[in-house]
């Protein structure tokens, strides 16, 4: 990896948490408990490196040409690990919860999984609508492995940049097996981010999701995971993933081939506000759970 700049860092979580796996897409490698991928800052590369320290600490390095550049992908790295997130009051107040409780005291460490960068979380977001998560995840792949921005020196991959999906001909979209209508949807949004006409780091996320919710393509729960994994968002819930519609039919009947509607799901995590979004990462991690049943009901 080319570079005269390299900052390493110790940190501290604020909440406990453990590094995630090697993501399917083939961006993150992981190699003797390392965790290694590359970044963009301003279409400079960066190499990051992220390693599990003594005790509770998380050791992170960034290398790139200018310092500069390091200092901002230490910064999303902070974000995509949850170094900063708190989540005491999520524990203090859901520890005992009927549902999700036991796995909360069992394991403080769950949380949903996060990307560096947002218009990933968008992007991707568009490429899983309404198909199987490893079917998914070789598209991704694909479009990694064609499209992506590869660093010669170490082999690693780094997705494409907005303005290169927006300039990407349909046609080549769905060669990797996306449909005609996720194929313009992908362009769409990448056009409305390349132009900065939806600025997903702003501050004011909603006007970012309006804005998106126009597109043909863009729906709900697209905005929702690219809250969730791309922004932060402990409140977002994507209530038309099809796993999560399994889970809470599942959960409010008792027959493992139903079906929630988004609106059930949406119930279902009501009261977990403002923590809906983990809320349903824990529910996703639950085997064999059924709802409480109402006070005063005999089971």
């Amino acid at each position: 990896m080319p570079g005269t700049a390299h900052i390493r860092v110790e940190l501290e979580p604020r909440w406990p948490l453990r590094l995630p796996p090697a993501g399917a897409d083939g961006v993150m490698r992981v190699h003797g408990g390392v965790r290694e991928r590359l970044l963009h800052v301003e279409e400079e590369p960066v190499l990051v490196r992220a390693a599990q320290g003594t005790s509770r600490s998380i050791l992170i390095g960034a290398w790139a040409r200018t310092r500069g550049a390091c200092e901002v992908a230490l910064e999303r790295m902070r974000f995509a690990l949850g170094i900063d997130d708190d989540l005491a009051p999520f524990h203090a107040r859901f520890r005992d919860d009927p549902l999700i409780g036991a796995l909360v005291r069992r394991a403080p460490w769950v949380r949903p999984l996060r990307r560096p960068e947002p218009f990933e979380a968008l992007a991707w977001a568009i490429c899983e609508q309404l198909i199987e998560y490893s079917r998914a995840a070789g598209i991704e792949r694909r479009i990694v492995r064609r499209l992506g921005r590869t660093d010669p020196q170490t082999a690693l991959r780094d997705l494409p940049s907005a303005s290169t999906l927006a300039g990407t001909a349909p046609a080549l979209l769905e060669s990797f097996d996306l449909s005609p209508g996720r194929a313009l949807a992908l362009r769409r949004a990448a056009r409305e981010v390349a132009s900065d006409r939806v600025a997903l780091r702003d501050a004011d996320h909603e006007r970012g999701w309006r804005r998106l919710r126009t597109l043909p393509g863009v729906g709900a729960w697209t905005v929702e995971c690219l809250a969730l994994h791309g922004q932060g968002r402990f409140d977002q819930v994507p209530a038309g993933d099809l796993a999560l519609r399994k889970l809470v039919g599942r959960l409010r009947t008792a027959d493992p081939q139903a079906r929630a509607q988004e609106h059930e799901v949406r119930e279902c995590f009501a009261g977990y506000a403002p923590w809906g979004g983990l809320a349903a990462t824990y529910a996703m991690h639950l085997r064999g759970a059924t709802l409480p049943a109402p006070a005063g009901t005999r089971p």
